[in-house]
């Protein structure tokens, strides 16, 4: 095509200076600018779009030229022609001389065009933005010059991919809003996360580039080393780093050592998790321990003293945001009076009872009890273990990348048509499993050497046979492939007209439609032989995004799209008025489905300060739900100068200051809330704690 336009559009069509014509010299610019008026330029669009359907006549595109100048002579009367008013005026001179396909083909040509005029605008916009702040939907990001450039750089990736990698009609499903491709910035250069294999790289000995890190022979060695290796690993990857086994993995370290250089270890390792940058200096690694199973009197000790210094918290007692601690929960090991760990279980709720954490997951879940001890989560919610292509194991994998869809959209197209409405779902949820795919492929090219800790120190499973220039394919086919999904409140609401925590009716949708998903999810499993999943999406940047497209596209409909949020997941609205049981036991039914990982969590409207019967009840309850992972939400307040901690409403009731640091969960992970972007504000303000039938103190 290139080269037929070169041999029958000669140079002088474009670069030649054409005679004036007729009564008009001069054009509009989109941007105001008056510039010289070229006809030539008129011919050449028409003639590309001739081309794009077959044709090749480079007659007749001078003389529908010459009509189309004959309108704009007749038409302007004097005025000075814009390009917008010439684009019109061409596409009724092809429809009206009778070649529909050329003008579809030019209306195509022109879209895209003005598609990419306004992205490269917003890009602009989006810059300009992040020089004054960086964005906030990533609550966990600084604010520093290097915090910034990374934002730039990040923007400037997401516009090339959009714009010049990922197939067409999934890059429009991505800015018109009917699915999320999730940390776009990063589609082709990594992965999302890991389940770091701790006790390998600890005990081996490991390298970050300048030279051989040995095995540690002390506690605080150990941990010093385990707060290094989530940093480096964060630096190669996009997600959250995590240690499925950190009891287990860190007691041979600990062995034989005074409990109190233990503490001291646990204590250096939070206040490395929450001090040290990675990501260009950008933030802190995002960090999850899971722990609380390892019977051992060496791995209890771990377990002991990294909760005890959890709980005393940081330097003037301020509570860590890291690492995320996930206590896990199993029958026969701590979870009832008698079991060998059950006062690391009454420990784990009495510091969660203050701080927020730990979160809890239970290993005897009907879907996590057949993989035995191999289940852990991450702090953001996500599960791996099952695989297709290798031994089903949780350390050494990840999820490769997510893409969420928007379920209230599809609702709201379907009008109350069932039947529509799963036949839109099953459209969108395949084109997001076809984009995943596209991604994998590129994923499968980046080489070791790309990610040289990641996978040059062997993290990833079956890394260890790659070199430095061989592609990482064999060991990522380990990892999970995620189709997410947010707003079945919304979706149920518009379906209808109530959401899951209302009525029955939509329980029972609600359930049928997560369980769709999950099927066309295990459906395109079997068709690519990898490790497709379903996601309840962990909506921190997403929140606001699909809700503001559908709002300004359907108009404001009562109780979809009437907020400045969609809900979470598949969580029941945070402004319900339900009771903790009762919305535990709504949301217990859908983790099953949602093979790549969940979360559910009550809120209360105080910190349960050491109330260990009560935070008892609730993760109880959530055990008897099929819950594989929960949490309790409570606001916590400090005062920055005087480090008073409680509920504070607008100035410290102790010193009066009105620097206040308040600390809330956002999708899993503990943030500040001055981090959060408008729509988790607005979700944070419209939370209702959840009605309970016990004290809480």
């Amino acid at each position: 095509m290139k080269e037929a336009l070169r041999q029958a559009a000669p140079n002088e069509l474009w670069a030649q200076e054409k005679a004036l014509p007729r009564a008009f010299s001069s054009i509009r610019k989109r941007d105001g600018r008056i510039v010289r008026f070229d006809k030539a330029k008129i011919t050449y669009a028409i003639y590309k779009a001739q081309l794009a359907v077959g044709q090749d006549n480079m007659n007749r595109a001078e003389t529908l030229t010459e009509k189309v100048l004959d309108y704009l002579e007749e038409e302007l009367v004097g005025a000075i022609p814009t390009v917008e008013g010439i684009q019109d005026i061409v596409e009724r001179v092809l429809i009206e001389a009778g070649h529909a396909k050329v003008a579809k083909s030019y209306i195509l040509y022109r879209d895209k065009r003005t598609r990419i005029r306004d992205a490269k605008a917003e890009l602009m916009d989006i810059v300009a933005d992040i020089l004054v702040e960086t964005s906030r939907e990533n609550a966990n990001v600084g604010n520093s010059p290097s915090a910034k450039m990374l934002q730039i750089a990040s923007a400037a990736s997401r516009h090339y991919y959009l714009h010049r990698l990922i197939p067409e009609d999934v890059a429009y499903a991505h800015i018109d809003g009917d699915i999320h491709i999730h940390d776009l910035e990063f589609y082709g250069k990594t992965l999302t996360c890991i389940q770091i294999p701790l006790y390998d790289l600890l005990s081996r000995g490991f390298s970050t580039g300048h030279g051989f890190i040995r095995p540690p022979k002390r506690p605080s060695s150990a941990t010093a080393l385990a707060a290094i290796i989530l940093q480096s690993s964060q630096n190669d990857m996009h997600g959250g780093q995590s240690y499925g086994f950190f009891d287990r993995d860190m007691a041979s370290f600990v062995e034989g050592y005074p409990e109190d250089d233990v503490y001291q270890a646990m204590e250096a390792f939070v206040y490395n998790l929450n001090s040290m940058h990675s990501r260009a200096g950008s933030q802190v690694p995002f960090s999850s321990v899971n722990l609380g199973c390892d019977l051992s009197e060496a791995g209890r000790m771990v377990t002991r003293c990294l909760l005890l210094a959890f709980e005393k918290g940081l330097g003037k007692g301020e509570n860590p945001i890291f690492p995320n601690i996930i206590f896990r929960v199993k029958e026969g090991v701590n979870f009832n009076p008698g079991d060998p760990n059950y006062d690391l279980f009454r420990l784990a709720m009495r510091v969660a009872s203050r701080r927020m954490n730990p979160t809890f997951s239970f290993m005897d879940a009907s879907y996590n009890e057949p993989y035995g001890d191999e289940v852990a989560y991450m702090g953001c919610r996500t599960r791996v273990i099952a695989n297709r292509r290798g031994p089903q194991v949780t350390t050494g994998r990840g999820n490769l990348s997510f893409t969420s869809v928007n379920l209230p959209r599809i609702a709201i197209k379907a009008q109350g048509d069932l039947d529509k409405f799963f036949t839109g779902l099953r459209e969108v949820v395949r084109l997001a499993i076809r984009q995943l795919f596209h991604r994998y492929r590129i994923q499968c090219r980046l080489k070791v050497k790309d990610m040289p800790f990641l996978m040059g120190q062997h993290l990833y499973l079956d890394s260890e046979n790659l070199g430095p220039d061989d592609t990482i394919e064999s060991a990522i086919v380990h990892g999970t492939l995620s189709v997410g999904f947010l707003g079945l409140a919304e979706a149920l609401k518009a379906l209808t007209g109530h959401n899951h925590g209302e009525n029955e009716e939509a329980r029972r949708l609600g359930v049928e439609i997560v369980a769709f998903m999950r099927q066309l999810v295990d459906e395109a499993s079997e068709i690519h032989d990898l490790n497709y999943t379903l996601l309840a999406t962990p909506a921190e940047g997403l929140s606001g995004r699909f809700i503001a497209k559908d709002r300004k596209k359907f108009g404001v409909i009562e109780g979809v799209t009437d907020k400045e949020f969609y809900t979470n997941s598949f969580h029941v609205p945070v402004d319900c008025e339900i009771g903790m049981y009762e919305k535990i036991m709504i949301e217990g039914v859908y983790h099953k489905y949602t093979n790549a990982g969940h979360i559910s969590y009550i809120e209360l409207d105080s910190p349960p300060t050491h109330n260990i019967e009560a935070v008892e009840a609730i993760v109880r309850h959530m055990r008897s739900c099929d819950v594989g992972y929960g949490g309790i939400n409570f606001p916590i307040d400090e005062c920055r100068e005087c480090s008073y901690s409680g509920v504070i409403e607008s100035s410290c009731p102790k010193c009066g200051s009105s620097s206040i640091r308040r600390i809330r969960r956002i999708t899993g992970y503990l943030s500040t809330v001055d981090r959060f972007n408008d729509a988790k504000r607005a979700e944070l303000a419209a939370r209702t704690p959840h009605r309970t039938t016990f004290p809480v103190n």
